[in-house]
Formats: C-alpha cells, sequence, structure tokens
C-alpha cells in the first residue's frame, strides 16, 4: 500500500532531521540561552539546512501518507520514527548502537506490524461536519488542558507522562487537520485560502511543538517518550473512526491490537532508556 511506504518515509525523514539537526546543535557553546543569534550560526551550516530540508521532507511525506491512506493507518505508522532515529545515529553522529537498542527496535517493530494486520484499519469516506469538529475541537483541548493542569498538581515521574499525553493528543489532532485540509485541496482548491482547516492545522501543530518542548523538560524521557509514543496513534484511531468513518476490526482481533500497542509501549520504553535518545531529546537538539 502507498499509504505504508509514504508514511515510513516520513517516519525516516523525521528522523534524520533530529539526527542532523542534533550534529548542528553540537557546535553551539552550551552555557548560552537558544535565541537569534545561535539561529543565524546554525542556518549558515548545511547540515542543519539539511535537517531542515529532511523535516520539510517528513510533512510532505505526512500529508502524501494522509492523502491516499487512513488517520488509524498512517499515525501508527510514523512512530518508527524512533526505531529510524537511533539506526541513523552511527551514520550521523558516531554514536554505537548495541545488542540490547536492536532488540528494543525488533520489539517496537514487531508490535507495530502485530497491531497493523489485526486491526487492518480501512479507508473512511465521511466528511465531519462542523458540528463534529467543535466537538473534537472541544473534547481535545479539554483533554489536553486538563492533563496539563494535573500534571502541574503533581510533581514526580507522573508529570512527564501526563504532558506525553497531552502531546500526543495535540500532535494527533493535527494530523486529523492535516487530513481535512488535503481533502478541501483535493474537492475545492481554490476555497483553500479561504477555509479555516489550514489554518487551525498550523495552530494546531505550533501548540504541539510548544507542548513536546514542556513533556522533555518536565521529566524523564524514559517516562515520557513511551506515553507520547503510544497516545498519539490510539487518539489517531479515535479520531479516524469516529470522524471520518475509517474501519478498525473489533472483535476478538481487539486482543491482538492491544497487544501490539503493548509491545509498541515496551519497545518505545526500551528505546527511550538509551542515552543515545535521550541526548537527541534534550532541549539543545536545535528543534
Amino acid at each position: 500500500m502507498i499509504s505504508v511506504v509514504l508514511a515510513l518515509l516520513a517516519a525516516a525523514c523525521n528522523a534524520a532531521a533530529s539526527n542532523l539537526q542534533r550534529q548542528a546543535a553540537r557546535t553551539l557553546p552550551t552555557d548560552e540561552e537558544f535565541g537569534p543569534g545561535e539561529l543565524l550560526t546554525l542556518i549558515r551550516r548545511p547540515v542543519w539546512l539539511a535537517g531542515i530540508a529532511a523535516l520539510i521532507g517528513g510533512f510532505v511525506f505526512q500529508a502524501s501518507a494522509l492523502a491516499t491512506g487512513p488517520l488509524a493507518l498512517v499515525q501508527p505508522i510514523l512512530v518508527t520514527e524512533l526505531p529510524f532515529t537511533l539506526l541513523l545515529i552511527p551514520i550521523v553522529l558516531g554514536g554505537h548502537v548495541g545488542r540490547q537498542l536492536w532488540l528494543a527496535v525488533a520489539t517496537m517493530t514487531g508490535g507495530l506490524a502485530v497491531f497493523l494486520l489485526s486491526a487492518r484499519p480501512g479507508v473512511g469516506h465521511d466528511r465531519p461536519s462542523m458540528e463534529v469538529w467543535a466537538l473534537a475541537a472541544t473534547a481535545t483541548i479539554g483533554a489536553i488542558l486538563g492533563l496539563c493542569a494535573v500534571a502541574r498538581l503533581f510533581g514526580g515521574r507522573g508529570r512527564p507522562a501526563l504532558f506525553g499525553v497531552a502531546t500526543g493528543f495535540g500532535f494527533a489532532f493535527t494530523a486529523a487537520l492535516m487530513k481535512e485540509t488535503l481533502a478541501t485541496l483535493e474537492s475545492d482548491p481554490g476555497s483553500l485560502a479561504t477555509s479555516w482547516q489550514p489554518y487551525a492545522m498550523v495552530v494546531a501543530g505550533l501548540c504541539s511543538l510548544f507542548l513536546l518542548q514542556v513533556t522533555f523538560k518536565s521529566g524523564p524521557l524514559v517516562v515520557a517518550q513511551p506515553a507520547l509514543t503510544t497516545s498519539d496513534p490510539v487518539a489517531s484511531i479515535l479520531y479516524g473512526t469516529l470522524m471520518f468513518g475509517e474501519d478498525v476490526r473489533a472483535g476478538a482481533w481487539i486482543v491482538l491490537e492491544v497487544a501490539g500497542m503493548g509491545a509498541i509501549f515496551l519497545g518505545s520504553v526500551m528505546l527511550a532508556r538509551a542515552p543515545l535518545l535521550r541526548e537527541l531529546a534534550s532541549p539543545s537538539q536545535g528543534r
């Protein structure tokens, strides 16, 4: 399926962007806060520009995947960005991926395969009405604000997990808006500039990126990353089935689907424990 290939290419591009931008950020002084001067320095570095190009490529591939495939299929595949990130480290940053990390990659990839084969997401044919969008936006914003409020009230290891779930919801809702924007582009290209969807997508994406930074600064990556990695595809499945009419197998298949998501969660925990991934997720990585 072409959407699967496009989603994998999007994940690979995002992973390359993380590595390339981190390599460029390594040359900046570690005792200074990131500001306009540092940004101008990075712009003059080809490796940083290559990272931006990879980031744009990831966006284009994700948009193309959402245009040709269901939300419930594309977003779960994007979790392979984590394995791709680690696999590219020896090439870009010169690190070492040991046997334990290979096991984590295999666990996560195997879980994804089990989930997709058992769920077998189907393409939806519904266009959500304004009432549905209003309800979805209200529920999403309410859930995100609630999670963030609880996270700030309670410290400890639960804080990054709650922020991670909130961030996952944000990225999933951004993907839903991206899919709607693409549908508008296909049905009536001339109305895109005056439509609300692309502007809502940009706002949701920027807010999600801000939440991502809050998540990584709130506590250990080993807690934040698994929550983020699993909440995005789960929320995307809900958006896809409830809003776009996408079909996901139920019945006894749910057991295998839960097992697959469990393996994805376990693999992301193992990957998040890797010092190399913690280094890439540090605030100084330049993203």
